[in-house]
C-alpha cells in the first residue's frame, strides 16, 4: 500500500521550522565552545554536565541500530515511551476534531494523552480472551481517525495479539498503526520492527524499562519509517535525552549477555509463579502472558490486594478495568518475592475467607 504522511500530519506543522539549538549548528566535539551559554568552569557535581547533549543521540541510535537490526534513521528517543504517545498526537490529530481508536483493557497512556490533547477516543474492545476485532475496529474508522494503537503483549493481560490481525490493520487502515512492544523481550513473537520496510504507516514503540531494568533513566524507543522519524524530530523539545541518560545506556547496552540472563530468570520466575499458583483451589484463571507479568482472576480480588498490601506485598488491582474483573496483576519478582507473595495469598485466603 503507498502512504503519504502529509494528509494526515496537522496542517501547522507541514512547513513549522524546528528550534535549531547550538549542538544543530556544530556537531563537533573539539573545540573552544562559545556558542551555547553553558558554563566555562565546569559543574557543581563531581562530574561535568555543563554541556549541553546531543540532540539526536547519534551515538546511542548506531549502537541501538545494530541491537535492533533498524537503522538510525528510523530510530527516535523519547523521555519514556510516553513522550512519543504525546508528540502522535500533538503531530496528527487535531484538537476538538480528529480521533484515535484505543482497544480496552490497554495502556492507560494512551487515553491520557487523548484527554490532553482533546483528542476522541473511540473504544473497541478486545474479545474475552484479550484478541482483537478487526471488522469492529475498521467499521469505527472515519475521515477523522489518526491512529490505532494496540498493545503486544498486552497490558494489563500479558498475552501477545494475533500477528495477523494487526497486520491487516496496517494494510486497510489508512492512518497510523502504533504497536507497542513494551514487553517483547519476554515474548517468542518476532518484533513488527521486521515489517518496518514494508509499510510506511507502522510504529513500534519499546523500551529501556523493562528487560534492561532502565525505569528511572525513562528512555523509550519509538521505531518507523525515516519520514515519520523526522516529523518527530521536527516538534520534539531540543534536548529530551539527558546527557546522563545517554552516556548511561552507551555503557549498558553493551550488557546484552546479563540482559539475556535476567530475562532467562525472569521467564523461569514467570513458570514458577504459574505453577505455585495453578496449585490453589481459590485461583479461578491465570492469563495466558507474554510479559514479565501474570493477570490473576480470584475471589474478592480488591479484598486480597488491601491485605496484600497490609503484608507489605504491593501489585496492582485490575478489578475495576473492562474485562479484568476480580484480577490483580503481579509482577514477577525474585525467588524470595515470589515466596513471599505465595505465602501471603495463602494467608490471606486462610484467615479472611476460611479456605
Amino acid at each position: 500500500m503507498k502512504f503519504d504522511l502529509t494528509p494526515l500530519l496537522r496542517p501547522h506543522l507541514v512547513n513549522l521550522q524546528p528550534y535549531t539549538s547550538a549542538r544543530d549548528e556544530y556537531t563537533g566535539k573539539e573545540g573552544i565552545f562559545l556558542d551555547a551559554n553553558e558554563n566555562p568552569y565546569g559543574s557543581v557535581t563531581d562530574e561535568d554536565f555543563n554541556r549541553y547533549p546531543d540532540p539526536y543521540q547519534l551515538e546511542l541510535k548506531a549502537e541501538i541500530a545494530k541491537i535492533k537490526q533498524v537503522k538510525t534513521s528510523q530510530i527516535f528517543l523519547g523521555n519514556g515511551s510516553d513522550e512519543a504517545i504525546d508528540l502522535l498526537f500533538r503531530a496528527f490529530c487535531n484538537p476538538g476534531k480528529d480521533n484515535v481508536i484505543l482497544l480496552p483493557p490497554t495502556y492507560g497512556m494512551y487515553e491520557v494523552s487523548a484527554g490532553i490533547n482533546d483528542v476522541e477516543t473511540r473504544k473497541i474492545p478486545l474479545t474475552a480472551d484479550f484478541q482483537l476485532q478487526p471488522d469492529l475496529i475498521l467499521e469505527a474508522v472515519d475521515q477523522h481517525t489518526k491512529i490505532i494503537f494496540i498493545c503486544s503483549p498486552n497490558n494489563p493481560s500479558g498475552n501477545k495479539v494475533h500477528r495477523e490481525d494487526i497486520l491487516r490493520l496496517i494494510r486497510e487502515f489508512n492512518g497510523l498503526v502504533v504497536v507497542d512492544e513494551a514487553y517483547i523481550d519476554f515474548s517468542d513473537e518476532p518484533s513488527f520492527t521486521t515489517h518496518l520496510s514494508d509499510y510506511k504507516n507502522l510504529l513500534v514503540m519499546q523500551t529501556f524499562s523493562k528487560a534492561w531494568g532502565l525505569a528511572s533513566l525513562r528512555l523509550g524507543m519509538a521505531f518507523a519509517s525515516k519520514e515519520l522519524i523526522k516529523i518527530l524530530n521536527r516538534i520534539k523539545p531540543p534536548y529530551n535525552i539527558s546527557g546522563l541518560t545517554q552516556q548511561t545506556v552507551l555503557a549498558a547496552i553493551k550488557n546484552v549477555d546479563k540482559v539475556n540472563a535476567m530475562i532467562a530468570d525472569i521467564l523461569q520466575e514467570r513458570e514458577y509463579l504459574r505453577t505455585e499458583l495453578a496449585q490453589l483451589d481459590y485461583i479461578e484463571k491465570i492469563h495466558d502472558t507474554h510479559a514479565n507479568f501474570l493477570l490473576i482472576k480470584m475471589p474478592n480480588a480488591s479484598h486480597v490486594y488491601d491485605d496484600l498490601i497490609e503484608e507489605k506485598i504491593i501489585v496492582r488491582n485490575r478489578s475495576k478495568v473492562q474485562l479484568c474483573e476480580e484480577c490483580l496483576r503481579v509482577t514477577v519478582g525474585t525467588r524470595p518475592e515470589n515466596e513471599a507473595f505465595i505465602q501471603a495469598l495463602k494467608k490471606i485466603y486462610a484467615e479472611s475467607f476460611n479456605l
